[in-house]
C-alpha cells in the first residue's frame, strides 16, 4: 500500500507546494474560492481552509493528484 502523500505534511506546506507549482491565478481557477482569487496570501488562505473543511478537502485532493502525477 502506498504511503499517503499527506502524511507528515502541514496544511501550510501543502498550500506552499500548490502555489509554487500552479501559482495563485491557476490555483484559483482550479479551486474557485475567494481567498485564492482576491488578494491571495498563504496566511489568509490557511485561515479560510482551517475553518472550511470542504475547501481543505479540495486542496488536499489537488495535492494528492499533483504528487501522483509528479511521483514525489
Amino acid at each position: 500500500m502506498a504511503k499517503d502523500p499527506l502524511e507528515g505534511m502541514t496544511l501550510e506546506k501543502i498550500l506552499e507546494r500548490l502555489v509554487s507549482h500552479f501559482g495563485w491565478k491557476e490555483l484559483g481557477r482550479i479551486i474557485d474560492i475567494k481567498c485564492f482569487n482576491i488578494d491571495p496570501s498563504i496566511k489568509s488562505s490557511l485561515t479560510f481552509l482551517r475553518r472550511n473543511p470542504w475547501a481543505r478537502a479540495h486542496v488536499e485532493t489537488l495535492y494528492r493528484e499533483l504528487v501522483a502525477e509528479s511521483g514525489s
